[in-house]
């Protein structure tokens, strides 16, 4: 049956391709959102991507007043709005945890103590909450390993070590029981998000659902934002004829998921009653170096004469070796598929690249992160 459905954060990249399926599906949906000047440029209206059939009211999840008018009639939430960008919490930390953690407060409160008609809940939470991922120990067994050790990064020995027997570990799917270990005040923020909006469901009955998500990827990601993902910030350096620098040797691997399915597994959450009051990890289950990432995104983009990967073996505090999706539960519980393959899903995130201009920011935020003793 078709829902009234609110959207925040519906015209940033995710958030509006949630949009357009939930409209195709015979949904009546209202989108809030800020139109954030870092994500979608200063002065910036609504983006010409954004659905003709949706409600869009302009606000911030903080606007309480704004926020409530916007729950009128509701009757299911996909909270998506967020300030995104980890090495950038790591200095703006108020603003961080005021959009993300505040903002996502300031919508439970209202519904816990303002009459509405929300029904259920969608939240978008994050693979960056573990920290590092799930290993296996050939002595020790399971472990979970927290941040390599400044000392080990310095002498440019990348890989995670047993903290029990010293033994080089062996990376394996990281599944939702894992314990969080946030390394970033972004990822502290998402850890709240989650674990705020499933208490609250639970405590005020209302079905609700948490995604973790891991690295999406895809047309409409902010280009010019060098906070964004990795894919989108070496999309942009290599649209404007600059090399990709990747810190460490480049080995260190990321599970990448299509935001095509990042809406499947939305979908899923919504009409599947067996999704309520639970998390699940939405990726791909397959981890790929980031090295390879900015090779396949130079070469579909037909710059190999151009640029190649720079590889500058210096380290970024809070920065994880390893960590990809065990969809095991996903998958059984909701019959989640993921359906672009990451070869295929980059053919079209460049043929879309290709088609737009970005500026590259990517010196500004390094310098950023230099001058505050955040990479080495």
């Amino acid at each position: 049956m078709p829902k009234k459905v609110l959207v925040t954060g519906g015209a940033g990249f995710i958030g509006s391709h949630i949009v357009d399926e939930l409209v195709r599906r015979g949904h009546t949906v209202r989108v809030y959102d800020n139109l954030e000047p870092q994500v979608h440029g200063p002065n910036a209206g609504i983006p010409e991507y954004l659905n003709k059939n949706v409600e869009f009211i302009k606000g911030d999840v903080r606007d309480r007043d704004s926020l409530q008018k916007a729950l009128d009639g509701i009757e299911v939430v996909y909270h998506k709005a967020a300030a995104v960008g980890v090495g950038q919490s790591m200095y703006q930390i108020r603003h961080y945890m005021d959009v993300n953690t505040m903002g996502g407060a300031t919508l439970l409160d209202i519904l816990a103590n303002e009459k509405n008609s929300v029904e259920k809940l969608v939240v978008a939470s994050s693979m960056s909450i573990y920290g590092e991922g799930k290993y296996n120990c050939k002595n020790c067994g399971t472990i979970y390993p927290r941040l390599r050790p400044d000392e080990q990064l310095a002498k440019g020995q990348w890989e995670v070590f047993c903290p029990q027997c010293g033994a080089e570990l062996e990376k394996v799917p990281t599944d939702e029981t894992k314990p969080l270990m946030p390394t970033s005040i972004y990822a502290i923020g998402k850890r709240d998000h989650e674990e705020m909006f499933l208490s609250f469901g639970v405590a005020y009955r209302v079905p609700t659902v948490a995604l973790r998500y891991f690295n999406v990827y895809g047309d409409r990601q902010a280009l010019s934002n060098p906070y964004t993902g990795v894919a989108a910030i070496f999309s942009s350096r290599i649209l404007n004829n600059n090399s990709p620098v990747i810190y460490e040797d480049g080995m260190q691997s990321r599970d990448f998921i299509h935001v095509s399915d990042i809406v499947q597994a939305n979908m899923l959450a919504l009409e599947k009653s067996e999704a309520n009051y639970e998390v699940f990890n939405v990726g791909s289950g397959i981890p790929q170096p980031i090295k390879y990432v900015a090779e396949v995104l130079i070469e579909k983009l037909g710059k190999q004469n151009v640029c190649k990967p720079v590889c500058v073996e210096k380290f970024r505090k809070g920065d994880i070796r390893y960590c990809y999706a065990d969809i095991t539960k996903i998958k059984t519980k909701l019959g989640f598929e993921p359906k672009v393959k990451f070869e295929d899903g980059m053919v079209g995130l460049t043929q879309w690249v290709a088609s737009q201009t970005a500026e590259d920011g990517f010196e500004k935020a390094r310098k950023e992160l230099e001058s505050r003793g955040l990479t080495t």
